[in-house]
């Protein structure tokens, strides 16, 4: 029972686990996997332009793998600079967003925007209907299955450049959050990056609208990236 629950907050259905008020022998808990800047600078320079796009993507926005894999190019805001989240797909099945803070849109810094349009311009699937991470094993018809992605290509990327740590795609966005933190972002505005739906945290009912201060901070992350790259160069 503990186990669906665990696995309820993971995808925020419910905040809260009841299961763990009882008492229960000693379990240690597991450590999310947070990478260093350099080190997803590294992954991301041993990447072919795919799988870099996603990481980028993933590492500077802090979408789920069943939002990245959920976009399609209509959902990109090239001119606002912001992405719509409204749709997510698991195990190839297309469903909406869990919760309705999912659904708020996500600020697109211009280096993101950039990344994705080099992409388009490579990819056979660029027409505004298309998934923005298409498979041309399907014809285009869905999306990239993500986990295989992460586990033939991204994970023996990371390997090779010494990362020993088991990385999955919520590294990403652990990494996001902790990046977040470590600038010492509002807790509102993490909050809104995130799109935490959460009850154990009372907040302010906020603006759908993306706005100057979450560009701000979402800005500070892809700073850090970019200054670690220069300075390896």
């Amino acid at each position: 029972m503990s186990v669906v629950f665990n696995h309820g907050i993971r995808h925020e259905i419910c905040d809260r686990n009841p299961i763990q008020l009882v008492r229960q022998s000693a379990k240690r808990k597991t450590v999310p996997v947070i990478l260093t800047v350099n080190e997803v600078q590294r992954l991301i320079a041993v990447l072919g332009i795919r799988e870099r796009t996603l990481v980028l993507l993933a590492f500077g926005t802090g979408l789920r793998m069943s939002e990245l894999f959920g976009l399609k190019w209509h959902d990109i805001d090239f001119q606002g600079n912001e992405i719509s989240v409204t749709r997510s797909i698991v195990f190839q099945v297309v469903g909406p967003c869990k919760t309705e803070a999912s659904q708020k849109p996500v600020p697109l810094d211009a280096r993101l925007a950039e990344a994705l349009k080099v992409w388009r311009h490579q990819t056979k699937y660029g027409e505004v209907d298309d998934w923005v991470f298409a498979s041309p094993a399907a014809r285009g018809e869905r999306p990239y299955w993500g986990q295989c992605l992460m586990r033939s290509i991204i994970r023996p990327a990371a390997a090779k450049i010494g990362i020993t740590q088991r990385i999955g795609w919520h590294t990403f966005r652990h990494t996001y959050s902790s990046l977040l933190r470590a600038n010492r972002t509002d807790i509102k505005v993490t909050q809104e990056l995130l799109r935490h739906a959460s009850s154990r945290v009372t907040l302010d009912t906020y603006t759908q609208a993306v706005t100057l201060q979450k560009r701000k901070a979402q800005s500070k992350v892809i700073r850090l990236l970019r200054a670690s790259s220069e300075a390896a160069g």
